[in-house]
């Protein structure tokens, strides 16, 4: 009898171990990692929800002199992972995103396209489905990819920011893309001008640059929405379409908002970036977009 009660208490405490590691297993992972991109040491956090098909890539970029951490933080993308089911990758710069020319080895545009093959190879992401986003000197480093890596990447969205002036790229191919700006950004001008000395589009000038290049109507169906959250904002969306193949240009004017994420964190008061709107979640809008286009086709 005392063999089979501790028999019993036995099978129970394996049950429990067996049970706990399961759960374990089937849990999401975030792994800091790196890799070598002409012999420069580049780190990277990626965020892997439990899923036994190919999933879809985010990676976000992070403003400068910012982190992985901070990006996770401020956009986090990592609730709206796991019910959706895609990677997220917050890439790291060496403290700016070289959205300009390549300085002192850094090729960051490299760097991306390697950490896309290495995603793809090592967590099974789906080549056909590889999106960008980004804020500030990220936002700008979004739109460099978006030109010099538009075979490898389906459709971009970028916050507070735009395209640097005469910085020997500009958007030539067809992209589905989005930007969001809040017309009170007192670091990167809502209407253009310089940014530490270099010039850079409006948001106008940048959603007009890409209406022409999707060949997109240029009479946008204009949304309005109201100050709901009551913290002194509104939102417009105007989208751009091509009616011949879908391609879209999305703009979200935020009007009397700061140099933030929409409904992110507050990261620094608003006497010095400007006001967060809770009018709008930029995470879900962004995903919701990137989902609702169509793959890549790649050749095979």
């Amino acid at each position: 009898m005392v063999f089979q009660i501790k028999y019993i208490r036995l099978l129970i405490i394996l049950s429990a171990i067996i049970t706990n590691s399961s759960l374990y297993a089937q849990s999401s992972r975030q792994i800091n990692e790196y890799m070598l991109v002409d012999g420069v040491k580049r780190s990277f956090v990626t965020y892997i929800p439990v899923s036994s098909e190919k999933m879809p890539l985010v990676i976000s970029l992070h403003g400068g002199f910012a982190s992985p951490k901070g990006m996770f933080h401020l956009a986090d993308f990592r609730p709206i992972a796991d019910k959706e089911k895609f990677i997220v990758v917050c890439p790291s710069s060496k403290r700016m995103w070289h959205d300009g020319a390549d300085i002192n080895r850094i090729d960051d545009v490299k760097f991306i396209d390697q950490l896309i093959t290495y995603i793809i190879k090592t967590y099974n992401a789906d080549p056909e489905r590889v999106y960008v986003t980004g804020i500030s000197n990220g936002g700008f480093m979004t739109t460099r990819l978006a030109c010099q890596l538009h075979n490898r990447i389906k459709a971009i969205a970028v916050v507070a920011a735009t395209l640097d002036v005469g910085a020997g790229y500009a958007p030539k191919n067809p992209m589905p893309v989005l930007y969001m700006h809040g017309t009170k950004d007192p670091i990167v001008s809502y209407n253009g001008g310089k940014v530490f000395g270099k010039g850079i589009y409006s948001h106008t000038a940048i959603i007009k640059k890409w209406v022409e290049v999707n060949k997109c109507d240029p009479n946008p169906v204009v949304t309005q929405f109201r100050d709901d959250a009551h913290d002194g904002t509104t939102i417009t969306k105007e989208e751009y379409s091509n009616p011949s193949n879908g391609l879209k240009v999305i703009s979200y004017t935020i009007n009397n908002g700061g140099h933030t994420w929409p409904g992110g964190w507050q990261y620094f008061p608003k006497f010095i970036i400007g006001k967060t709107t809770r009018n709008l979640d930029a995470c879900q809008v962004i995903w919701d977009f990137f989902k609702s286009q169509p793959p890549l086709n790649l050749p095979r």
